[in-house]
């Protein structure tokens, strides 16, 4: 062994507390980022709100008495907006500070895991258990594409029925054509995307690409198909040969799907250019 077993536990142990840190700002700074998009949409129903209460408002004083309702619906909506504003200042702020913390984590983590001697299983298991990581990441991004897919084909469907209908309406109000005029407009915008930056296609390869991972991954902590028979003079070292022929299967998958992304880019921009 290139170190004692003593100093291997405790590199492993100082990784594991680095990783622990790692992970603990990066979850502050996914709620940091959760709370900013609340406080946006907040405050654009704020905005809308002081729009409409202010449109009330001036009507109320052309046409009608204004009742002091929209006054105080109007200042109560105003104030709201205000807060808002401040609170996205604010959280912006941390947002800043919690990013800049995450990447000190997480050079504290790259620099720990940089002390562990490649050659020993406690790398290799390390590795093995940072692959869920990949995993769930690969899944999150395919559940991303998924709803974005969705959210557009929703689109497409509803607005091509509703430019339909208005159109076999035949209205004569101005209203009811420009209405249809725009719903066209964004069903073609929205089929343009899909295909564009083919979302589906995308999701579908990260999750292919996360369960052929996972299959791995169960495949060499139960020792099946060929993680059952590997050379070895004793368990040690079998199960260090497990875990390098894991390593290997999971490199090989990731650069697959390096490859299958850069040939959906490659697609978009040659159907771009036609």
């Amino acid at each position: 062994m290139s170190q004692p077993q003593g100093d291997d536990l405790k590199l492993q142990e100082s990784y594991r507390a680095a990783a622990k840190n790692h992970e603990e700002a990066a979850d502050e700074l996914r709620n940091f980022r959760i709370l900013q998009r609340v406080f946006v949409f907040t405050l654009v129903g704020a905005v809308l709100l002081a729009g409409l209460l202010g449109y009330s408002v001036v009507v109320g004083l052309w046409h009608d008495k204004p009742v002091i309702t929209r006054y105080v619906g109007l200042i109560a909506v105003l104030a709201v907006w205000a807060g808002m504003g401040y609170a996205l200042w604010r959280n912006r702020k941390n947002i800043v500070l919690k990013s800049l913390e995450v990447r000190n984590k997480l050079h504290d983590k790259q620099s720990a895991a940089a002390k562990l001697p490649l050659d020993s299983a406690s790398a290799l298991r390390i590795y093995r258990e940072s692959s869920l990581e990949m995993i769930d990441q690969y899944r999150r991004g395919a559940a991303r594409n998924r709803r974005v897919h969705n959210m557009f084909q929703i689109a497409i469907i509803v607005g091509s029925i509703t430019v339909t209908t208005l159109t076999a309406a035949n209205s004569k109000q101005t209203a009811v054509h420009w209405s249809a005029a725009i719903l066209s407009a964004v069903v073609s915008a929205s089929a343009g995307v899909t295909g564009y930056f083919k979302f589906r296609e995308r999701g579908y390869n990260l999750q292919s690409t996360a369960d052929e991972i996972e299959k791995h991954f169960n495949a060499a902590q139960f020792q099946l198909d060929e993680y059952e028979e590997v050379e070895g003079e004793n368990e040690s070292e079998k199960e260090k040969a497990r875990l390098r022929l894991y390593a290997k299967f999971v490199e090989r998958i990731r650069e697959e799907q390096r490859k299958r992304e850069l040939q959906l880019e490659q697609t978009s921009s040659s159907d771009d250019r036609n």
